[in-house]
This record gives C-alpha cells, sequence and structure tokens, in this order.
C-alpha cells in the first residue's frame, strides 16, 4: 500500500527562529508559522481562523531561516508531518506533539518593505542560495528564453514588429 507524508504551507513566522547546533555540529532550527483561513460562518459573516504549526529545519535549510527571517515574516514550506512522544518528568504522563519538519522552503516578500530582516533574500530566494552582498535587494534575474541580452539601440524601436504573436 502507498504511503504520503506531505504538507505545504505558507504564513508568518510568529516569533525569531531559534539555532541550536548537535554535538555533532547539525544546525537545528526551530520556528512556528501562523497560517490564517477564512471563511464564511452560518450567520454569512467572514470570520478568520489561525493555526500555529511548530516547524523544525535541519542543516543548511535551518541555517539560512535563522540567519535571514524574523518574526513577522512569511514564508513557504514544505515538509512531512512527525509525531514527537515523550514521558512528562513531573507527572509521568504521555505526552505528543505533531510538528512539521522542513525539507524544502521559499523565502517570501521582499526586501525591507515588508518587515524582512536586512539583508533577507528577495523573493524567488531559496533554501538552496543564499543572497550575494551586492545584489540584496536587486530583482531576481530573468530566466528562460526571455533572458536573452537586451536588444542593440537600433533594433529595439522594432520590437514590436518582431514578436511571432
Amino acid at each position: 500500500m502507498a504511503n504520503l507524508n506531505k504538507v505545504m504551507l505558507i504564513g508568518n513566522l510568529t516569533r525569531d527562529p531559534e539555532l541550536r547546533v548537535t554535538p555533532k555540529g547539525t544546525a537545528i532550527c526551530t520556528f512556528s508559522l501562523a497560517v490564517n483561513r477564512k471563511f464564511k460562518d452560518e450567520s454569512g459573516g467572514e470570520r478568520e481562523e489561525v493555526t500555529y504549526i511548530d516547524i523544525e529545519a535541519w542543516g543548511k535549510s535551518g541555517e539560512n531561516i535563522s540567519k535571514y527571517c524574523t518574526k513577522g515574516r512569511p514564508l513557504f514550506v514544505e515538509g512531512r508531518l512527525r509525531l514527537d512522544q515523550w514521558e512528562d518528568k513531573t507527572t509521568k504522563e504521555k505526552r505528543s506533539r505533531m510538528k512539521v519538519v522542513c525539507e524544502n522552503f521559499q523565502f517570501l516578500g521582499t526586501g525591507r518593505a515588508d518587515g524582512a530582516a536586512p539583508g533577507a533574500p528577495s523573493e524567488g530566494g531559496s533554501s538552496s542560495s543564499a543572497p550575494s552582498s551586492e545584489n540584496r535587494y536587486a530583482a531576481p534575474a530573468p530566466r528562460g528564453p526571455s533572458a536573452a541580452k537586451p536588444a542593440a539601440p537600433a533594433q529595439q524601436e522594432n520590437l514590436d514588429e518582431d514578436v511571432p504573436f
């Protein structure tokens, strides 16, 4: 039988991320996301429900989230659910908590205009790359066929005529 454990979330950090390091040197970043859901209640009025989700990011992803994210910053997180179980030392009761283990993430928002941390990557940043110090707030470079060099000044006047559609 097939199994699937996949979570995708977009929300805002509820507090600054906390970074710890294991004895072997692996980084673990813990933070919480607030995910909002808007809906209409029985009387037809709009309501909003907020769900708070604990998230754990390991390794380089955790380091980048800790370095560039602060409370209130929007973030896309992709990961899997994990159930932590333990026994309370004082009451001896069994306890459990569901959390998301981050496998991939993407920074949302741009620059400082939305309250992002200084030096944070602009929209399009991801867990695989950190921003260069000279282009932190620059627009992302265009990709694909349209990313070719701009036309020479003499050709720019006829650009509309060259479009095939």
